[in-house]
């Protein structure tokens, strides 16, 4: 596959917490506090993100793991960003740092792991499976 993705590779996804990113919305908990699924979210885009304009419009990539901790809380109304950083490829395997931030106070941290696909090939076949 040709395509210029290099580690170091890195990008920031930024959020205001709102209600519909709290525990309490996700049904992952009781209060309005910055959900972890919210947070894992936020930084699976930022690692998305972080090779989307260095592959050809055929390709895309797909996150198959991620193991993060949740380490502080964060309220409704809060800015919180997330950082991906690449830091090794294995073929079409990516492996990314990520770092979940609410000003300088650390709320998260972990590693993900997203799969380069053929996006017509990806989708021919979940349609063939009946997905």
């Amino acid at each position: 596959m040709d395509f210029d993705i290099r580690e170091g590779l890195q990008h920031t996804s930024q959020k205001q917490v709102e209600l519909n990113d709290t525990a309490k919305h996700y049904g992952s908990g009781t209060l309005e506090v910055f959900a972890t699924p919210a947070m894992i979210a936020l930084m699976e885009n930022a690692a998305m993100q972080a090779v989307a304009n260095h592959l050809p419009e055929h390709l895309d990539t797909v996150g198959i793991s991620i193991d993060v901790e949740h380490t502080n809380a964060s309220a409704v109304g809060a800015m919180v960003n997330a950082t991906a950083i690449l830091t090794k490829i294995e073929g079409r395997r990516l492996f990314f740092l990520l770092k979940a931030k609410e000003g300088d106070k650390e709320i998260g941290k972990g590693v993900h792991v997203r799969f380069i696909i053929e996006k017509e090939k990806f989708m021919n076949k979940l349609k063939q499976q009946g997905s």
